[in-house]
């Protein structure tokens, strides 16, 4: 009789399309709300905020640019989170920063990052303790579809547009894919595990890392040489081609 009513439930709950409980599923990255995006660009206008920008826009032999106008809107930038790399559980995201663009009357452009607190945590408050040069996050932003959002994968200095069933690359200093071409996330996922789970330390530290810096609490002291030269390699890709300066 129990199996008979729950044959009844079953048939239920596929008429009415209806998901049943382990048909759950971890959403592909936690949702960013709005008040926490006002909250990142409250930040990024803050006094230390601007000091960075005017310090990132400055120019040899010249003063420190005046009139700088910071955006009333940021970009959600997300990066890898460890545990879907490592199993896939979990969003496969975490939030790294906001970028805000802050802009001088003769068209120079830097990026504001306001990242949360406790890395991947909005709700823990906001601090700015970098400004890039450039506005690369604002011009990625604008080939994202509806409901989708941006992706960093630091280690190739790859950008991604993130969507519920995949990614698509739509910049890398090292490309592991074709640019524009949707990868599913399990796919993606048997990807980042193969490049990076086995760089994963086996528990992780108890103190917050730096902003930006979810990856790298991943990076034992004894990581393969080949893995460190990988990286460094990304990492001079990147800065030659954003032409960025990190502060803080």
């Amino acid at each position: 009789m129990a199996r008979s009513a729950w044959s009844v439930v079953a048939a239920a709950v596929l008429a009415l399309g209806v998901p049943g409980p382990a048909a759950a599923a971890a959403p592909a990255w936690e949702p960013t709300t709005a008040s926490q995006l006002s909250a990142a660009v409250v930040a990024a206008h803050t006094p230390r905020a601007l000091g960075y920008a005017r310090t990132n826009l400055r120019r040899p032999g010249q003063p420190e640019p005046a009139g700088i106008t910071v955006a009333d809107t940021g970009i959600p930038a997300y990066t890898l989170a460890p545990a879907f790399v490592r199993d896939g559980t979990g969003p496969a995201a975490v939030l790294r920063y906001v970028a805000v663009v802050a802009r001088t009357p003769d068209g120079r452009t830097s990026t504001i990052e306001a990242a949360p607190s406790t890395a991947g945590r909005p709700d823990s408050g906001w601090r700015v303790d970098s400004v890039l040069s450039g506005d690369d996050e604002t011009r990625l932003a604008r080939q994202l579809h509806p409901g989708t959002v941006l992706l960093n994968e630091p280690q190739i200095n790859g950008w991604y547009e993130l969507g519920a069933t995949g990614v698509r690359l739509l910049r890398a200093s090292l490309p592991q894919s074709a640019l524009g071409a949707l990868v599913s996330l399990a796919d993606y996922q048997h990807q980042v595990h193969d490049r990076y789970a086995d760089k994963q330390v086996a528990a992780h530290p108890a103190a917050a890392p730096a902003a930006g810096s979810t990856l790298a609490r991943w990076w034992p002291a004894g990581a393969a040489a080949v893995m460190v030269v990988a990286a460094a390699a990304a990492m001079i890709a990147r800065r030659r081609h954003r032409g960025r300066n990190s502060l803080g």
